[in-house]
C-alpha cells in the first residue's frame, strides 16, 4: 500500500520524522554522555547505561489513537527500514537514518495461542511468541539490528571505521552478532567468546558459518563476559552484549510487537521471559512504559521473569520482600538445559532493579514477579508444548514451566491471559531433546525421563523378506512389490491400522 493512501490525518507521520535527542544515562550517578561514540559503563562510576530521548515528551504531544493508526498502516509500506524492528522507529532510534538501518528480517514474529489441551494442561490462557522465527533464530537480532545499525550509522558518518565487534556468548548473541556483522563488512567484522564445550554444535555452526573468529574459553559464559569486558576497556572494538545499551533499545519491538498483536489492550496480559543476562525483561519493561506513557496503551502488563534453580541470581535478590534489605548476590551456575539463561552475574542486574521500581510505581501495584522452575519442568514442558504444535526451544519451556508456577502460586489469575517467549528455535536446542529420549542426560541436570514423552524411530525390517533396498541397489519387479507389501503390513500393525474394505 501506498502512502498517499493512507487516512489523512496520519500522512505527515507515516514516515518517521521525530528529531530525537538521544543520550546514555547512568543508573547509579546519573551522569548523561552524547552517543558520538559507543560507552557501555559510566566513565565517572563505571555502572550500566540506558538511553534515553531527551525529547520523548514530544511524542506525546501526538494522541495515543492516532500512533496505533500510524504503526498499524506502516506495517502496510514496503520499504525495508520499516520492515523490522524500526517500525517503530520514534520509540528505538529516532536519530538513525533509514538508509543506515540494517533489516535481514528480524521482528513482527508469530503470536501462536496453545490448543485447548495445553491451555488446560497448563490451567491459563496462553499463547507463544516465536522469537526463534528471527534470522539467526533467536531474539538476539532484534537487538543486533539495533546496535549494528547505529554502528553502520557511525561508519557512513566517519565517526568509526574497521570496527571488530565482539562478544561473549552461550550461542545465540554470537549467532546473532556474527550474522548482521557480516551483512556490513569489511567496514565490521566480528570476534565471538564462547565457553568450551558449553554451546551446542548447531550453535556453533552459526557464527563459524558467518565467517566470525571464534574463541572458545575455559569456564561458562560469566568467563567469557569478564573477558570480553576487559577487551572492550582495554582495545578499541565494539561491545555486542547486553551491556551495549542500543541492544536494549532493539528489544524493545518484542513490546511493541505484544501489544500491537493484541490490539493495543494490554488488560490481564502476562507477559513471560526467561531472565538469562536480564537484557531482554530490562527491555521488555522499558518498552511497555513507553507505550503506556505516550498512552498507545493505557494499562501495564503483568511481567514475570522466569529463572532455574541452576541459575537464579535474579529470583534470590527478589525473595526478600524488604526492598531496603535487599543484596545482590552472585551465584555459581550449575547446568541448566537452559543454557543461554546459565549466568550467574546478570549484566543488567542494575537495569532490572531501576526499572522494576519504575514498573511497579507506574502500575500503582506490584505487577513485576519472578519464580523459579526446576530442570525437569523445563524439559517436560518443552516436549509437552512441542508435543502440541509449538517449536519452543528449552528457553521457552523455562518460560512455560514459569507461568505453570505462578499460576499455581496465584500470581497469574484464571482471567489473565499470558505470552510466553520461546527465545530461540527448538532446532538450536535439539540436543538435550536427544539426550532425554536416550535418557542419557547426565546426572548433574537432575532430570529423568518420563516414558509418556520418550520418542524414537523404530526401524522395520519384516523378517520375512530376503530382499530389501539400498542406496544405489534399487529392487524390482516382485522383489519389490514383496518389500513395499510386507513393509506396509508391518507398519499397519505396529499402528493398529484397519483396513479399508474392498467394494
Amino acid at each position: 500500500m501506498k502512502a498517499e493512501d493512507f487516512p489523512q490525518e496520519i500522512k505527515p507521520f507515516i514516515l518517521p520524522n521525530h528529531d530525537g535527542e538521544l543520550v546514555y544515562r547512568c543508573l547509579g550517578c546519573g551522569q548523561q554522555y552524547g552517543i558520538e561514540k559507543l560507552l557501555y559503563t559510566c566513565p565517572a562510576c563505571k555502572q550500566v547505561l540506558l538511553i534515553y530521548d531527551l525529547k520523548f515528551e514530544s511524542l506525546k504531544k501526538i494522541p495515543g489513537n492516532i500512533w496505533r493508526k500510524i504503526f498499524d498502516y506502516r506495517k502496510m509500506l514496503t520499504i525495508p527500514a520499516l520492515k523490522g524492528i524500526y517500525l517503530y522507529h520514534e520509540f528505538i532510534g529516532p536519530i538513525i537514518p533509514l538508509d543506515t538501518v540494517i533489516y535481514l528480517g528480524e521482528g513482527h514474529t508469530p503470536v501462536i495461542e496453545a490448543n485447548n489441551f495445553l491451555q488446560k494442561k497448563v490451567g491459563a490462557r496462553f499463547y507463544f511468541k516465536n522469537d526463534g522465527q528471527n534470522p539467526s533464530a533467536s531474539f538476539k537480532d532484534r537487538g543486533m539490528a539495533s546496535a549494528l545499525s547505529y554502528i553502520n550509522c557511525l561508519v557512513r558518518k566517519g565517526y568509526v571505521s574497521d570496527v571488530l565487534a565482539i562478544c561473549a556468548s552461550t550461542g545465540d548473541t554470537s549467532a546473532s552478532a556474527a550474522l548482521y556483522a557480516s551483512f556490513i563488512q569489511p567496514d565490521v567484522k566480528s570476534a565471538v567468546l564462547l565457553p568450551h564445550k558449553k554451546v551446542t554444535p548447531q550453535q556453533l555452526a552459526q557464527p563459524l558459518g558467518s565467517g566470525a573468529a571464534v574463541f572458545e574459553i575455559p569456564g561458562v559464559f560469566d568467563d567469557c563476559m569478564k573477558v570480553v569486558e576487559a577487551l572492550s576497556e582495554n582495545y578499541n572494538v565494539a561491545l555486542l552484549n547486553s551491556k551495549n545499551a542500543w541492544r536494549i533499545l532493539g528489544q524493545e519491538s518484542y513490546s511493541y510487537e505484544i501489544a500491537q498483536a493484541f490490539e493495543y489492550d494490554m488488560e490481564n496480559r502476562v507477559v513471560v521471559v526467561p531472565i538469562g543476562n536480564a537484557g531482554n525483561i530490562t527491555a521488555v519493561m522499558n518498552g511497555f512504559l513507553k507505550f503506556y506513557e505516550t498512552g498507545i496503551i493505557t494499562s501495564l502488563p503483568k511481567i514475570l521473569g522466569v529463572q532455574s534453580e541452576h541459575a537464579n541470581p535474579v529470583y534470590r535478590y527478589y525473595l526478600e520482600p524488604d526492598a531496603a534489605k535487599r543484596k545482590f548476590e552472585p551465584v555459581i551456575v550449575k547446568p541448566s538445559v537452559a543454557q543461554a539463561a546459565m549466568i550467574g552475574n546478570p549484566v543488567s542486574m542494575p537495569r532490572v532493579i531501576h526499572l522494576v521500581d519504575v514498573y511497579n510505581s507506574m502500575s500503582g501495584k506490584q505487577n513485576v514477579f519472578f519464580v523459579e522452575v526446576t530442570e525437569q519442568s523445563i524439559m517436560d514442558w518443552e516436549l509437552l508444548a512441542n508435543r502440541n504444535g509449538h517449536i519452543a526451544c528449552t528457553h521457552g519451556g523455562e518460560s512455560l514451566a514459569g507461568l505453570v508456577e505462578a499460576r499455581r502460586l496465584g500470581i497469574v489469575g484464571e482471567n489473565d491471559i499470558a505470552i510466553v517467549d520461546s527465545t530461540a528455535h527448538a532446532i538450536k536446542f535439539s540436543g538435550f531433546q536427544e539426550k532425554y529420549f536416550e535418557k542419557s542426560l547426565p546426572a548433574e541436570y537432575n532430570i529423568s525421563s518420563n516414558p509418556a514423552l520418550v520418542n524414537a524411530p523404530v526401524y522395520i525390517h519384516p523378517e520375512s523378506l530376503e530382499k530389501v533396498p539400498a542406496p544405489g541397489k534399487p529392487l524390482h519387479g516382485n522383489d519389490f512389490d514383496q518389500f513395499v507389501e510386507q513393509t506396509s503390513k508391518e507398519i499397519a500393525k505396529r499402528l493398529s491400522l484397519k483396513r479399508v474394505p474392498k467394494a
